[in-house]
């Protein structure tokens, strides 16, 4: 007699990293005091999951999304509840309709990552050199023998270490070490005396805001969707600014706006701007016609130095 087959019960999340740029500052819509990213139960209503995730954040959030893109689907074991396993469906949203003054639900991305942030004058480069390198070690000469070295090499890539550049992309990388090593409140085995800084978020909402990071500052390198963050009109400050703030990387001035302007991904309005501390600067729009040109060759972007 053949035994009874058990059916695992599985529910389906959407789960949103909504993306903005204010005051040079990356911001990250969240929920419940920033304890999680928005998500909602997945419904079927919808011609496609991309236009119900734009219509549910814009009903939830009152915020449109101007460019969406599935980021990866979360399905380990470990995520279940009562009422079974759950599976989230994680999606990048990025919009430029937040105003100079956004809501306490957006955060900055850079209190949940602050090593993320290489640029002169933030907490990032000290954070690394003296708390994490210092803590990684530890866990390096803390592992058997024969993995040291595994160790060794994989916290010198992810976080630039023994004379390795930054690679800015690695963001997941660097927050699945510290997961590993038990440096963030998230890891089963971590101890309040050994934590990096850093606000946690609930369950693995902190990863999957990881992931987003790591695809946008993967993505600004060759298409345009900077743009979508940007207003109608900017200055080329401002852009470069909006490039640095989600590269955590400073950019060379000159080379960045050679770049943007001989691949004519700007034209300009006509109008200036009066910038800070020098003439007015001429104001600029993207020239949209570039998505349909740069189909097949793709669009460079300025890599981070």
């Amino acid at each position: 007699m053949m035994g009874r087959v058990t059916r695992e019960r599985v529910g389906a999340e959407l789960v949103a990293v909504v993306t903005a740029v204010v005051a040079g500052r990356p911001v990250v819509l969240t929920a419940e005091g920033g304890q999680h990213l928005p998500f909602g139960p997945l419904r079927t209503e919808h011609h496609s999951m991309q236009a119900g995730l734009q219509t549910w954040v814009e009903q939830q959030t009152g915020h449109r999304l101007g460019y969406v893109e599935q980021l990866y689907t979360f399905a380990d074991p470990d995520r279940a509840s009562a009422a079974g396993r759950v599976v989230s469906i994680s999606y990048l949203g990025l919009t430029n309709a937040v105003g100079d003054r956004p809501s306490d639900a957006w955060r900055d991305w850079y209190a949940f990552f602050p090593w993320e942030d290489q640029r002169v004058g933030s907490a990032g480069p000290g954070l690394v050199t003296e708390v994490i390198e210092p803590r990684l070690g530890a866990w390096v000469e803390a592992a058997p023998p024969a993995e040291r070295e595994a160790r060794r090499l994989r916290a010198d890539v992810c976080f630039g270490l023994g004379g390795r550049g930054w690679s800015p992309e690695l963001v997941l990388q660097r927050y699945e070490l510290l997961y590993e090593a038990a440096l963030i409140p998230e890891a089963p085995s971590a101890t309040p005396d050994r934590l990096v800084p850093g606000e946690r978020m609930a369950g693995d909402h902190r990863r999957i805001l990881s992931t987003g990071l790591a695809r946008l500052r993967a993505k600004i390198q060759y298409h345009p969707v900077v743009f979508e963050l940007m207003p109608e009109s900017f200055t080329l400050g401002q852009l470069q600014v909006t490039v640095e703030a989600l590269a955590g990387q400073a950019l060379h001035k000159q080379n960045f706006r050679r770049l943007v302007t001989q691949q004519d991904l700007v034209e300009p309005t006509g109008e200036t701007h009066a910038e800070t501390g020098g003439r007015p600067a001429r104001m600029y729009r993207f020239r949209r016609a570039v998505l349909d040109e740069r189909q097949v060759a793709g669009t460079k972007l300025p890599r981070t130095r």
